[in-house]
Protein backbone atom coordinates (compact mmCIF):
# COMPACT_ATOMS: atom_id res chain seq x y z
CA UNK A 1 0.00 0.00 0.00
CA UNK A 2 0.96 3.42 -0.71
CA UNK A 3 1.18 5.94 2.15
CA UNK A 4 1.37 9.74 2.41
CA UNK A 5 3.16 11.13 5.27
CA UNK A 6 0.97 13.76 7.27
CA UNK A 7 1.85 15.88 10.54
CA UNK A 8 -0.42 17.40 13.26
CA UNK A 9 0.75 18.50 17.34
CA UNK A 10 1.82 14.49 17.98
CA UNK A 11 4.24 14.13 14.73
CA UNK A 12 3.77 12.19 11.60
CA UNK A 13 1.44 9.90 10.93
CA UNK A 14 1.34 7.64 7.81
CA UNK A 15 -2.04 7.96 5.84
CA UNK A 16 -3.00 5.54 3.04
CA UNK A 17 -2.56 7.23 -0.06
CA UNK A 18 -6.00 7.21 -1.62
CA UNK A 19 -7.69 8.08 1.70
CA UNK A 20 -9.29 11.38 1.84
CA UNK A 21 -9.33 10.94 5.62
CA UNK A 22 -6.01 12.17 7.06
CA UNK A 23 -3.90 12.06 10.36
CA UNK A 24 -6.54 12.30 13.23
CA UNK A 25 -8.42 9.81 11.90
CA UNK A 26 -5.87 7.23 10.76
CA UNK A 27 -4.41 7.56 14.76
CA UNK A 28 -8.13 6.71 15.74
CA UNK A 29 -7.99 3.64 13.53
CA UNK A 30 -4.28 2.77 15.10
CA UNK A 31 -5.73 3.21 18.40
CA UNK A 32 -9.18 2.20 18.57
CA UNK A 33 -9.65 -1.78 17.22
CA UNK A 34 -12.29 -2.50 19.53
CA UNK A 35 -15.30 -4.08 17.80
CA UNK A 36 -15.35 -3.24 14.10
CA UNK A 37 -18.70 -1.58 14.52
CA UNK A 38 -19.19 1.91 12.57
CA UNK A 39 -20.59 4.77 13.67
CA UNK A 40 -24.33 4.86 11.80
CA UNK A 41 -24.33 6.56 8.48
CA UNK A 42 -27.10 8.96 9.01
CA UNK A 43 -24.89 10.24 11.89
CA UNK A 44 -22.34 10.84 9.04
CA UNK A 45 -25.69 12.21 6.82
CA UNK A 46 -26.63 14.95 10.05
CA UNK A 47 -22.97 15.63 10.16
CA UNK A 48 -22.07 16.61 6.56
CA UNK A 49 -25.62 18.67 6.92
CA UNK A 50 -24.05 20.58 9.53
CA UNK A 51 -21.00 20.89 7.88
CA UNK A 52 -22.27 21.79 4.99
CA UNK A 53 -24.79 24.79 6.56
CA UNK A 54 -21.88 25.85 8.27
CA UNK A 55 -20.01 26.56 5.07
CA UNK A 56 -22.54 28.35 3.81
CA UNK A 57 -23.23 30.49 7.11
CA UNK A 58 -19.58 31.11 7.47
CA UNK A 59 -19.44 32.38 3.83
CA UNK A 60 -22.35 34.72 4.27
CA UNK A 61 -20.69 36.07 7.71
CA UNK A 62 -17.71 36.60 5.59
CA UNK A 63 -15.57 34.12 7.98
CA UNK A 64 -14.57 31.45 5.21
CA UNK A 65 -13.47 32.81 1.20
CA UNK A 66 -15.97 31.67 -1.11
CA UNK A 67 -13.29 29.80 -2.99
CA UNK A 68 -13.37 27.49 -0.22
CA UNK A 69 -16.51 27.52 1.34
CA UNK A 70 -18.18 26.62 -2.48
CA UNK A 71 -15.51 23.51 -2.79
CA UNK A 72 -16.62 21.96 0.88
CA UNK A 73 -20.20 22.33 -0.36
CA UNK A 74 -19.61 20.67 -3.13
CA UNK A 75 -17.60 17.75 -1.26
CA UNK A 76 -20.51 17.39 1.17
CA UNK A 77 -22.99 17.17 -1.43
CA UNK A 78 -20.80 14.57 -2.63
CA UNK A 79 -21.23 12.56 0.79
CA UNK A 80 -25.20 13.40 0.87
CA UNK A 81 -25.22 11.74 -3.14
CA UNK A 82 -23.62 8.55 -1.62
CA UNK A 83 -20.25 8.92 -2.40
CA UNK A 84 -17.13 8.37 -0.37
CA UNK A 85 -19.12 6.30 2.81
CA UNK A 86 -15.77 4.05 2.52
CA UNK A 87 -13.58 6.91 4.62
CA UNK A 88 -15.81 7.16 7.45
CA UNK A 89 -13.58 4.71 9.57
CA UNK A 90 -14.02 5.22 13.28
CA UNK A 91 -14.62 2.50 15.27
CA UNK A 92 -18.37 3.12 17.87
CA UNK A 93 -15.81 2.69 20.54
CA UNK A 94 -13.21 5.74 20.78
CA UNK A 95 -11.80 9.33 22.44
CA UNK A 96 -14.69 10.78 24.17
CA UNK A 97 -16.96 13.27 23.03
CA UNK A 98 -17.01 12.62 19.24
CA UNK A 99 -13.86 14.72 18.28
CA UNK A 100 -12.84 11.71 16.12
CA UNK A 101 -15.90 11.28 14.43
CA UNK A 102 -15.84 14.97 13.60
CA UNK A 103 -12.75 15.02 12.28
CA UNK A 104 -12.74 12.08 10.35
CA UNK A 105 -15.75 14.58 8.74
CA UNK A 106 -13.52 17.48 8.83
CA UNK A 107 -10.60 15.45 6.78
CA UNK A 108 -12.94 14.03 4.66
CA UNK A 109 -14.57 17.12 3.38
CA UNK A 110 -11.22 18.65 3.30
CA UNK A 111 -9.36 16.71 1.30
CA UNK A 112 -12.11 16.08 -0.81
CA UNK A 113 -12.05 19.99 -1.03
CA UNK A 114 -8.45 20.37 -1.85
CA UNK A 115 -8.74 17.72 -4.89
CA UNK A 116 -11.59 19.51 -6.13
CA UNK A 117 -9.69 22.15 -6.15
CA UNK A 118 -6.86 20.31 -8.04
CA UNK A 119 -4.59 20.19 -4.99
CA UNK A 120 -3.21 17.30 -3.27
CA UNK A 121 -4.98 15.24 -0.54
CA UNK A 122 -2.92 16.48 2.75
CA UNK A 123 -2.24 19.85 1.63
CA UNK A 124 -4.32 21.66 4.12
CA UNK A 125 -2.72 25.02 3.03
CA UNK A 126 -5.71 24.60 0.36
CA UNK A 127 -8.22 23.68 2.72
CA UNK A 128 -7.53 22.83 6.40
CA UNK A 129 -9.87 20.37 8.39
CA UNK A 130 -10.03 22.74 11.53
CA UNK A 131 -9.41 25.95 10.21
CA UNK A 132 -12.22 25.94 7.21
CA UNK A 133 -13.93 22.82 7.60
CA UNK A 134 -14.50 23.24 11.10
CA UNK A 135 -14.85 26.82 11.31
CA UNK A 136 -17.03 28.21 13.96
CA UNK A 137 -18.06 25.31 15.55
CA UNK A 138 -16.54 22.62 18.14
CA UNK A 139 -17.16 18.81 18.55
CA UNK A 140 -19.22 19.86 21.40
CA UNK A 141 -21.80 21.71 19.67
CA UNK A 142 -21.55 19.99 16.51
CA UNK A 143 -22.16 16.09 17.53
CA UNK A 144 -25.15 16.81 20.14
CA UNK A 145 -26.64 18.63 16.43
CA UNK A 146 -25.99 16.17 14.19
CA UNK A 147 -27.09 13.53 16.80
CA UNK A 148 -30.68 15.11 17.02
CA UNK A 149 -31.20 15.80 13.59
CA UNK A 150 -30.07 11.83 13.23
CA UNK A 151 -32.49 10.74 15.65
CA UNK A 152 -34.86 13.27 14.36
CA UNK A 153 -34.89 12.00 11.03
CA UNK A 154 -34.57 8.27 11.44
CA UNK A 155 -37.80 8.72 14.00
CA UNK A 156 -39.87 10.74 11.16
CA UNK A 157 -39.25 9.06 8.66
CA UNK A 158 -38.54 5.70 9.41
CA UNK A 159 -39.80 4.25 13.03
CA UNK A 160 -43.36 5.92 12.91
CA UNK A 161 -44.21 4.72 9.75
CA UNK A 162 -43.07 1.74 11.08
CA UNK A 163 -45.44 2.05 14.32
CA UNK A 164 -47.90 3.66 12.27
CA UNK A 165 -48.17 0.44 10.11
CA UNK A 166 -48.02 -2.38 12.55
CA UNK A 167 -51.01 -0.49 14.15
CA UNK A 168 -52.95 -0.59 10.66
CA UNK A 169 -52.17 -4.38 10.50
CA UNK A 170 -53.53 -4.66 13.99
CA UNK A 171 -56.29 -2.72 13.79
CA UNK A 172 -57.39 -4.47 10.45
CA UNK A 173 -57.22 -8.18 12.38
CA UNK A 174 -59.66 -6.07 15.13
CA UNK A 175 -61.88 -5.25 12.59
CA UNK A 176 -61.90 -9.48 10.64
CA UNK A 177 -61.86 -10.79 13.82
CA UNK A 178 -64.80 -8.55 15.19
CA UNK A 179 -67.41 -11.37 15.61
CA UNK A 180 -65.18 -13.94 16.37
CA UNK A 181 -65.77 -14.87 20.08
CA UNK A 182 -63.51 -16.29 22.60
CA UNK A 183 -62.17 -17.05 26.23
CA UNK A 184 -60.56 -14.06 27.79
CA UNK A 185 -57.83 -14.94 30.13
CA UNK A 186 -56.44 -12.59 33.09
CA UNK A 187 -53.56 -14.77 35.74
CA UNK A 188 -53.00 -16.62 32.12
CA UNK A 189 -56.62 -18.62 33.79
CA UNK A 190 -60.17 -18.29 32.13
CA UNK A 191 -61.88 -15.29 32.65
CA UNK A 192 -65.08 -13.83 30.44
CA UNK A 193 -65.54 -14.12 26.96
CA UNK A 194 -65.01 -11.46 24.73
CA UNK A 195 -64.25 -11.17 20.86
CA UNK A 196 -60.62 -11.82 19.40
CA UNK A 197 -61.30 -8.31 17.48
CA UNK A 198 -61.47 -6.43 20.82
CA UNK A 199 -58.16 -7.98 22.26
CA UNK A 200 -56.55 -7.33 18.97
CA UNK A 201 -58.20 -3.60 19.02
CA UNK A 202 -56.10 -3.15 22.68
CA UNK A 203 -52.96 -4.27 20.93
CA UNK A 204 -53.38 -1.36 18.20
CA UNK A 205 -54.19 0.89 20.98
CA UNK A 206 -50.68 0.14 22.77
CA UNK A 207 -48.81 0.43 19.95
CA UNK A 208 -50.65 3.98 18.62
CA UNK A 209 -50.17 5.23 22.52
CA UNK A 210 -45.96 4.54 21.64
CA UNK A 211 -46.30 6.88 18.65
CA UNK A 212 -47.74 9.83 20.52
CA UNK A 213 -45.39 9.73 23.06
CA UNK A 214 -42.50 9.20 19.81
CA UNK A 215 -43.96 12.26 18.05
CA UNK A 216 -43.71 13.94 21.51
CA UNK A 217 -40.02 13.33 22.37
CA UNK A 218 -39.99 14.01 18.69
CA UNK A 219 -40.20 17.69 18.90
CA UNK A 220 -37.75 17.95 21.49
CA UNK A 221 -34.68 16.89 19.11
CA UNK A 222 -35.70 20.33 17.18
CA UNK A 223 -33.38 22.61 19.57
CA UNK A 224 -30.05 22.60 18.53
CA UNK A 225 -27.13 23.71 20.50
CA UNK A 226 -25.13 24.78 17.14
CA UNK A 227 -23.14 28.11 17.86
CA UNK A 228 -22.47 26.94 21.19
CA UNK A 229 -18.65 25.94 20.26
CA UNK A 230 -16.62 24.45 22.93
CA UNK A 231 -18.95 24.93 26.05
CA UNK A 232 -21.82 27.05 25.40
CA UNK A 233 -20.24 30.34 24.98
CA UNK A 234 -20.23 30.40 21.39
CA UNK A 235 -16.30 31.45 21.33
CA UNK A 236 -14.54 31.85 18.08
CA UNK A 237 -18.32 32.62 15.98
CA UNK A 238 -19.98 35.15 14.15
CA UNK A 239 -22.94 36.48 15.51
CA UNK A 240 -25.16 35.61 12.36
CA UNK A 241 -23.49 32.09 12.36
CA UNK A 242 -26.14 30.35 14.29
CA UNK A 243 -28.90 31.15 12.92
CA UNK A 244 -27.67 31.45 9.46
CA UNK A 245 -26.44 27.93 9.79
CA UNK A 246 -29.82 26.25 11.31
CA UNK A 247 -31.56 28.29 8.77
CA UNK A 248 -29.67 26.11 5.90
CA UNK A 249 -30.52 23.14 8.44
CA UNK A 250 -34.65 23.91 8.23
CA UNK A 251 -33.73 24.14 4.08
CA UNK A 252 -32.18 21.03 3.69
CA UNK A 253 -34.07 18.65 6.10
CA UNK A 254 -37.50 20.34 5.73
CA UNK A 255 -37.92 20.65 9.31
CA UNK A 256 -38.36 23.10 11.87
CA UNK A 257 -35.15 22.61 13.32
CA UNK A 258 -33.93 25.74 15.90
CA UNK A 259 -31.42 27.33 17.83
CA UNK A 260 -31.91 26.43 21.46
CA UNK A 261 -31.67 29.67 24.08
CA UNK A 262 -29.90 27.68 26.56
CA UNK A 263 -26.79 26.16 24.64
CA UNK A 264 -25.47 24.96 28.50
CA UNK A 265 -28.54 23.00 28.85
CA UNK A 266 -28.34 20.80 25.72
CA UNK A 267 -24.41 20.51 25.40
CA UNK A 268 -24.26 19.45 29.20
CA UNK A 269 -27.38 17.12 29.17
CA UNK A 270 -28.67 16.70 25.81
CA UNK A 271 -31.81 15.42 28.41
CA UNK A 272 -34.29 14.71 24.50
CA UNK A 273 -31.89 12.00 23.63
CA UNK A 274 -32.33 10.58 27.32
CA UNK A 275 -35.94 11.11 26.81
CA UNK A 276 -35.97 9.49 23.62
CA UNK A 277 -33.89 6.35 24.89
CA UNK A 278 -36.64 5.84 27.30
CA UNK A 279 -39.47 5.99 24.52
CA UNK A 280 -37.31 3.70 22.72
CA UNK A 281 -37.52 1.01 25.62
CA UNK A 282 -41.19 1.55 25.88
CA UNK A 283 -41.56 0.90 22.40
CA UNK A 284 -39.92 -2.02 23.02
CA UNK A 285 -41.74 -3.70 26.08
CA UNK A 286 -45.27 -2.96 24.28
CA UNK A 287 -43.84 -4.85 20.98
CA UNK A 288 -42.36 -7.63 23.33
CA UNK A 289 -45.55 -8.21 24.92
CA UNK A 290 -47.85 -8.38 21.97
CA UNK A 291 -45.65 -10.73 20.70
CA UNK A 292 -45.38 -12.57 23.60
CA UNK A 293 -48.87 -13.02 23.48
CA UNK A 294 -49.25 -14.41 20.04
CA UNK A 295 -47.34 -16.95 20.95
CA UNK A 296 -49.31 -17.89 23.94
CA UNK A 297 -52.04 -17.76 21.79
CA UNK A 298 -50.83 -20.02 18.74
CA UNK A 299 -49.14 -22.69 21.43
CA UNK A 300 -49.29 -25.97 20.40
CA UNK A 301 -51.00 -26.63 18.07
CA UNK A 302 -52.72 -29.36 19.58
CA UNK A 303 -51.16 -29.03 23.17
CA UNK A 304 -51.48 -25.72 23.72
CA UNK A 305 -53.52 -22.68 23.46
CA UNK A 306 -54.03 -22.76 19.33
CA UNK A 307 -56.62 -20.27 19.06
CA UNK A 308 -54.74 -18.52 16.38
CA UNK A 309 -52.43 -19.70 13.44
CA UNK A 310 -49.26 -17.58 12.61
CA UNK A 311 -47.85 -17.35 8.89
CA UNK A 312 -45.17 -20.61 8.54
CA UNK A 313 -42.19 -18.83 7.12
CA UNK A 314 -39.30 -21.24 7.79
CA UNK A 315 -39.20 -24.95 9.21
CA UNK A 316 -38.60 -25.02 13.06
CA UNK A 317 -36.86 -27.76 13.81
CA UNK A 318 -34.00 -30.01 12.48
CA UNK A 319 -35.38 -33.37 14.48
CA UNK A 320 -38.60 -32.76 14.84
CA UNK A 321 -40.50 -32.88 11.07
CA UNK A 322 -43.22 -30.77 10.60
CA UNK A 323 -42.63 -28.18 13.48
CA UNK A 324 -43.03 -25.08 12.58
CA UNK A 325 -42.04 -21.79 15.15
CA UNK A 326 -43.17 -18.70 15.89
CA UNK A 327 -40.36 -17.17 14.41
CA UNK A 328 -41.32 -13.72 13.50
CA UNK A 329 -42.69 -13.16 16.89
CA UNK A 330 -39.32 -14.39 18.69
CA UNK A 331 -37.04 -12.50 16.21
CA UNK A 332 -39.00 -9.01 17.57
CA UNK A 333 -39.21 -10.28 21.40
CA UNK A 334 -35.01 -10.83 20.44
CA UNK A 335 -34.75 -7.19 18.84
CA UNK A 336 -36.41 -5.64 21.99
CA UNK A 337 -34.50 -7.38 24.37
CA UNK A 338 -31.54 -5.42 22.76
CA UNK A 339 -32.70 -1.96 22.41
CA UNK A 340 -33.97 -2.51 26.33
CA UNK A 341 -30.27 -3.37 27.25
CA UNK A 342 -29.11 -1.07 24.93
CA UNK A 343 -31.46 1.63 26.79
CA UNK A 344 -29.83 0.72 30.32
CA UNK A 345 -26.12 1.54 28.81
CA UNK A 346 -27.43 4.77 27.27
CA UNK A 347 -29.27 5.21 31.02
CA UNK A 348 -25.26 5.17 32.40
CA UNK A 349 -23.78 6.90 29.89
CA UNK A 350 -25.83 9.96 30.25
CA UNK A 351 -25.35 9.74 34.20
CA UNK A 352 -21.49 9.66 33.61
CA UNK A 353 -21.03 13.20 32.02
CA UNK A 354 -19.22 15.35 33.92
CA UNK A 355 -19.33 19.04 34.29
CA UNK A 356 -19.72 21.36 30.47
CA UNK A 357 -19.71 17.90 29.17
CA UNK A 358 -20.95 14.12 28.69
CA UNK A 359 -18.16 12.13 26.92
CA UNK A 360 -19.72 9.34 26.15
CA UNK A 361 -21.71 10.59 23.12
CA UNK A 362 -20.16 8.40 20.54
CA UNK A 363 -21.57 5.39 22.54
CA UNK A 364 -25.27 6.81 23.38
CA UNK A 365 -25.21 7.87 19.64
CA UNK A 366 -24.57 4.15 18.74
CA UNK A 367 -27.10 2.67 21.24
CA UNK A 368 -29.55 5.27 20.02
CA UNK A 369 -29.64 5.14 16.39
CA UNK A 370 -28.81 1.76 16.22
CA UNK A 371 -32.08 1.09 18.31
CA UNK A 372 -34.17 2.83 16.12
CA UNK A 373 -32.63 0.93 13.18
CA UNK A 374 -33.15 -2.81 14.53
CA UNK A 375 -36.39 -1.29 15.67
CA UNK A 376 -37.67 0.12 12.63
CA UNK A 377 -36.86 -3.22 10.54
CA UNK A 378 -38.55 -5.40 13.26
CA UNK A 379 -41.54 -3.77 13.50
CA UNK A 380 -42.23 -3.41 9.86
CA UNK A 381 -41.12 -7.50 9.21
CA UNK A 382 -43.91 -8.50 12.67
CA UNK A 383 -45.98 -6.32 10.47
CA UNK A 384 -46.18 -7.79 6.78
CA UNK A 385 -44.89 -11.90 7.51
CA UNK A 386 -46.46 -12.33 11.15
CA UNK A 387 -49.85 -9.94 11.91
CA UNK A 388 -51.14 -9.13 8.19
CA UNK A 389 -51.28 -13.09 7.83
CA UNK A 390 -52.57 -14.48 11.18
CA UNK A 391 -55.25 -16.49 10.87
CA UNK A 392 -58.19 -17.93 13.52
CA UNK A 393 -58.40 -21.50 14.41
CA UNK A 394 -62.57 -21.85 14.95
CA UNK A 395 -62.47 -25.05 16.39
CA UNK A 396 -60.18 -24.54 19.35
CA UNK A 397 -62.12 -21.19 19.68
CA UNK A 398 -65.52 -22.35 20.23
CA UNK A 399 -64.13 -25.96 22.02
CA UNK A 400 -62.40 -23.43 25.13
CA UNK A 401 -65.82 -20.99 24.66
CA UNK A 402 -67.75 -24.55 25.55
CA UNK A 403 -65.57 -25.08 28.23
CA UNK A 404 -65.35 -21.80 29.87
CA UNK A 405 -66.29 -21.68 33.56
CA UNK A 406 -66.29 -17.94 34.00
CA UNK A 407 -69.52 -17.57 32.05
CA UNK A 408 -71.32 -18.25 35.24
CA UNK A 409 -70.53 -14.41 36.30
CA UNK A 410 -73.37 -13.52 34.01
CA UNK A 411 -75.28 -15.30 36.62
CA UNK A 412 -74.31 -13.35 39.88
CA UNK A 413 -76.40 -10.41 39.52
CA UNK A 414 -79.30 -13.01 39.90
CA UNK A 415 -77.90 -15.58 42.17
CA UNK A 416 -75.47 -13.99 43.85
CA UNK A 417 -71.53 -14.35 44.35
CA UNK A 418 -71.74 -17.92 46.23
CA UNK A 419 -73.95 -19.67 44.52
CA UNK A 420 -72.32 -18.92 41.17
CA UNK A 421 -69.24 -19.90 42.61
CA UNK A 422 -70.55 -23.11 43.99
CA UNK A 423 -72.02 -23.57 40.11
CA UNK A 424 -68.42 -23.30 38.78
CA UNK A 425 -66.78 -25.35 41.41
CA UNK A 426 -69.49 -28.23 40.54
CA UNK A 427 -69.18 -28.05 37.08
CA UNK A 428 -65.10 -28.41 37.12
CA UNK A 429 -65.04 -31.27 39.45
CA UNK A 430 -67.75 -32.81 37.42
CA UNK A 431 -66.65 -32.28 34.07
CA UNK A 432 -70.10 -31.27 32.97
CA UNK A 433 -71.19 -27.73 31.68
CA UNK A 434 -72.34 -24.84 33.43
CA UNK A 435 -76.08 -25.11 32.00
CA UNK A 436 -75.84 -28.78 32.72
CA UNK A 437 -75.31 -27.97 36.88
CA UNK A 438 -76.96 -25.35 36.77
CA UNK A 439 -80.43 -27.39 35.47
CA UNK A 440 -79.10 -29.81 38.16
CA UNK A 441 -79.67 -27.52 40.67
CA UNK A 442 -82.97 -25.48 39.43
CA UNK A 443 -81.53 -21.86 39.49
CA UNK A 444 -83.45 -20.98 36.40
CA UNK A 445 -85.31 -22.20 33.84
CA UNK A 446 -83.06 -23.27 30.50
CA UNK A 447 -84.40 -20.04 28.64
CA UNK A 448 -83.22 -17.69 30.52
CA UNK A 449 -79.67 -19.95 31.25
CA UNK A 450 -79.44 -20.22 27.61
CA UNK A 451 -79.77 -16.10 27.07
CA UNK A 452 -77.35 -15.24 30.10
CA UNK A 453 -75.08 -17.69 29.57
CA UNK A 454 -74.52 -16.96 25.50
CA UNK A 455 -71.02 -15.66 24.91
CA UNK A 456 -72.25 -13.63 22.76
CA UNK A 457 -74.35 -11.74 24.60
CA UNK A 458 -71.68 -11.53 27.56
CA UNK A 459 -69.22 -9.78 24.94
Amino acid sequence: MKYRIESDVLGKVKVPADAYYGSETQRAVDNFKISGERISWKLIEAYVIVKKAAAIANMRAGALDKRRGAAIVKACNEVLDGKLSDQFVTDVFQAGAGTNINMNVNEVLANRAITLLKGSKGDYTIVHPNDHVNRSQSTNDTFPSALQISCYLAITEDLIPALKGLETALKKKSQEFSKVVKVGRTHLQDAVPMTLGQEFYGYAGEIGYTVDGLSTVSSLLLELPLGGTAVGTGLNASRSYAAGAVKEIRRMTGSKFFITKNKFKVMQGQQCILALSDVLKEISIVASKIANDLRLMTSGPRAGIGEIILPAVLPGSSIMPGKVNPSIAEMLNMVCFEVIGLSRATDVAFESGQLELNVFTPLIAYNTLFSINILTNAINTFSSRCVSGIKINRREIERHLKMDLSRVTALTPYIGYAKAAKIARTAYLTGKSLKEVCLDMEVMDRKTLDRLLDPKRQV
